[in-house]
This record gives structure tokens, sequence and C-alpha cells, in this order.
């Protein structure tokens, strides 16, 4: 379903997902379909355990998929071979909930944020470096962060450090799992405006996982809710919100206005 009308550059068939093996097989992601255009953002959004990070793991290849099609820029992602799958990663990055928990400890701003590079043999020595740095400033960092641990930073630096290492391999598609959520409220609001200026700048696409409608009204052009690994509704998130046609999405709308209204 693509509702921007573009071709896509993420696009998503009937992808099934199974955990367990035998009488404790269960389906946890259960043929979802879906497609995002280039420059656009569509957001996931429901409740824990609905299925949300499993289906963007599946998408990556991180986990198997029992059945279903995985294109990006027209490419199948599930069938392709190890060479192939690693040229796709480069162009397919995430961004993590715990930016505490993804970056290395024991490795500098410019070590984690340059290992990728590594990985896909992109550059070398002073090169290397300099893309780092340039990638790093772009995110709101400066030069002397470059020699820092996780450990001295704070939240949203550290998130930006994440941002960066995402970035500097210059993918097509960001999968954003639930980037703010670990941040002070404050903190939120500033990377989530660096995240909309950087896809402008770098026309990037996003796919965004979370389960704060204020955040998902904020950053994202179509909204997709799932609900035990099914997509219950999926549109325009104005649409989709501010008139929502399932019992689901109108209870996960009821339950932000009330907590919006509790006094403060």
């Amino acid at each position: 379903m693509n509702v921007a009308g573009d071709q896509p550059l993420l696009d998503v068939r009937e992808l099934s997902v199974d955990f367990g093996a035998g009488a404790k097989r269960r389906r946890v992601v259960d043929r979802v379909s879906f497609s995002v255009a280039p420059g656009r953002t569509l957001g996931i959004v429901g409740e824990s355990g609905s299925g949300k990070t499993t289906l963007v793991r599946a998408v990556l290849r991180l986990i198997p998929a029992v059945s279903g099609e995985v294109r990006l820029l027209g490419r199948d992602v599930l069938r392709a071979d190890r060479a192939a799958l690693r040229a796709m990663r480069r162009q397919m990055q995430m961004i993590f909930q715990d930016p505490f928990a993804s970056l290395n400890p024991r490795h500098t701003v410019e070590r984690i944020v340059m290992e990728g590079l590594a990985v896909h043999d992109i550059g070398e020595g002073d090169e290397r470096r300099k893309l780092v740095a340039d990638i790093v400033r772009c995110v709101g960092l400066s030069s002397d962060h470059l020699s820092r641990f996780p450990h001295e930073l704070s939240g949203g630096q550290r998130q930006r450090v994440a941002i960066a290492r995402a970035l500097v391999l210059r993918p097509k598609l960001v999968i954003c799992d639930e980037p703010v959520s670990a941040l002070d409220v404050s903190v939120q609001a500033q990377i989530l405006n660096l995240l909309m200026d950087l896809q402008e700048q770098l026309g990037l696409t996003y796919l965004f996982i979370g389960h704060h409608l204020g955040v998902i009204r904020q950053v994202c052009h179509e909204v997709a809710v799932m609900q035990a690994g099914r997509f219950v509704e999926y549109g325009p998130t104005q649409e989709v919100l501010d008139h929502p046609r399932e019992s689901y999405t109108q209870e996960l709308v009821r339950c932000v206005l009330e907590v919006s209204a509790e006094p403060s």
C-alpha cells in the first residue's frame, strides 16, 4: 500500500514471522504489507508486544521471515546472497531505542562512528576521519566529542552519536526504533527536530517505530497501527489519528487524550 503514490523505496508484501517451533510455534507478524516512498516517513505504532520491532528486524533480515517479500529499491532483500545483502545493508541503517546500550562503552565516538566505514571498506585513514568528523558535525556535535567515550556524554549526545553512526554510510533508509523514548522530554524535541532536518538535507526515508502518538504525529507522513502482528489501520497520519476507524486505534487515541487532560 503506497499512500504517497510515488515509486516505493521500500516495498513489503505479505511478510510473516514465526517464533518457536512445533506446538509452541506462534505467529508474531502476520502477512503485513506496506511501502515507503523516497523522502517520506512511515510510522508504525502499537502497544508493547504488537510485533513492531520484530517486523523491522525481519525487514532488515536480522531475523528470518517464514514468508513474504521485502524489496529495497526494487531488489529482493530476503533472497539476496551474502554479498548482495551486505551491499543492501549499507543502504538500510538502524537507530536503536537506548543509545547507551547500543554504543560500545570502550570505544571513542570517532571509533564508534568509523566502524561502519571499516566494515564496508569505505575510504581509509584520513579520508575516513574526515567522513566521521563531517557527519558528527552534521548531527550537532563538535570535533571535541570525537575523543570522548559514551559515559562522558549526555543521553541526547549519545543519541546524536548513534544517528551519526547510522548516517556515515549515507543510507537511503533509516529505521528508527523508538529513538527518543529513553530520553528526557526536553531532549526528545531536539532529537526529533534533528531527524526531520537531516531528512530534508540528505533526502532520507524513515521507518519510525513508536508508541507515543504525539511523536508520531510530529514526524510521520503516514502511520500504520499494529495489533497482534497485523496492521489494523493505515493511512495519512492526520487522517488516521484525527478520524480513527478501528476500535483499537480509537482506544490508543483516547488514552493519549486522557493522559494529556490530567492535571500536572
